[in-house]
């Protein structure tokens, strides 16, 4: 039977998901207590004073892909995305050279499929990979399974600047289409040259958590530096064509994470 601690995990997740229950900052005394360390986080920043014992998850490629979904606005804050979007679900973190695209970046997009972005728009894309034997499917539930209480679980992570442009990035080369002959599921491929990555602990996002109320799930996280442009064509196509994802619109944000207690060290 699956345990209370990972069913409660399993509601939390579908609760992010579906963009529910967002609550305001809290005192020192109301953070959340005896959880591992809390995502999202400032990047740039390496101090944390949450040791929970951690060993960081295979390589994206030794493990299942189980998950892709989007945040509108990034989650984290980093050097290519720092411009501030508010403290709710709707907030976040933009790319911090939107305000220079040109009038045909931004132009609007005559038959959207993927709903709660628009060029312009910043999302932050997670590929979420776990050591459980699972097949890829809708939600982080299917990253776990009765047979496989305590999965590693890696997030991989990049932020993008929405533009209608078809010579930008096309989302369609980091997706998922099957195994075709390689031993477990896995995307495409991973954005490569959007600088070296900071890999680090923390946990599950989406704004049902805050830092009264965190998320149980140990992560680690690789999160690349800088904003990339992406064809925001190719993010309406990837949903008009269908996904096993079952993703159709962009997720909220969880608010950042900046109690030290909360946060792990980055070395």
């Amino acid at each position: 039977m699956m345990s209370r601690r990972l069913s409660c995990a399993l509601a939390a997740a579908v609760t992010a998901a579906l963009g529910l229950a967002v609550a305001g900052p809290v005192s020192a005394e109301d953070l959340c207590k005896g959880f591992g360390p809390q995502t999202p986080r400032d990047i740039s920043v390496r101090d944390g004073m949450n040791t929970t014992a951690w060993v960081p998850a295979p390589a994206a490629d030794k493990l299942n892909l189980c998950n892709i979904h989007t945040h509108t606005n990034a989650e984290h804050r980093g050097p290519g995305f720092q411009v501030f979007k508010g403290n709710d679900e709707h907030g976040g973190y933009g790319c911090n050279d939107a305000d220079q695209l040109t009038e045909a970046e931004l132009a609007p997009v005559e038959h959207p499929h993927f709903a709660g972005v628009q060029p312009g728009d910043t999302i932050e894309v997670h590929w979420v990979f776990t050591s459980c034997s699972v097949n890829p499917g809708p939600g982080l539930g299917s990253c776990l399974s009765p047979a496989c209480a305590n999965p590693e679980l890696r997030v991989e992570a990049q932020v993008f600047l929405l533009v209608n442009d078809p010579a930008a990035r096309n989302f369609n080369d980091y997706v998922y289409r099957g195994t075709a002959g390689r031993p477990h599921p896995q995307p495409m491929a991973l954005p490569a040259d959007t600088g070296e990555p900071v890999v680090f602990a923390g946990s599950t996002t989406g704004p049902s958590y805050t830092q009264a109320l965190c998320s149980p799930l140990l992560v680690t996280w690789s999160v690349r530096p800088q904003c990339a442009k992406l064809d925001i064509n190719s993010l309406h196509t990837w949903a008009a064509d269908g996904n096993v994802f079952d993703e159709h619109h962009s997720h909220g944000v969880r608010q950042l994470v900046t109690a030290t207690e909360l946060l792990s060290p980055i070395n």
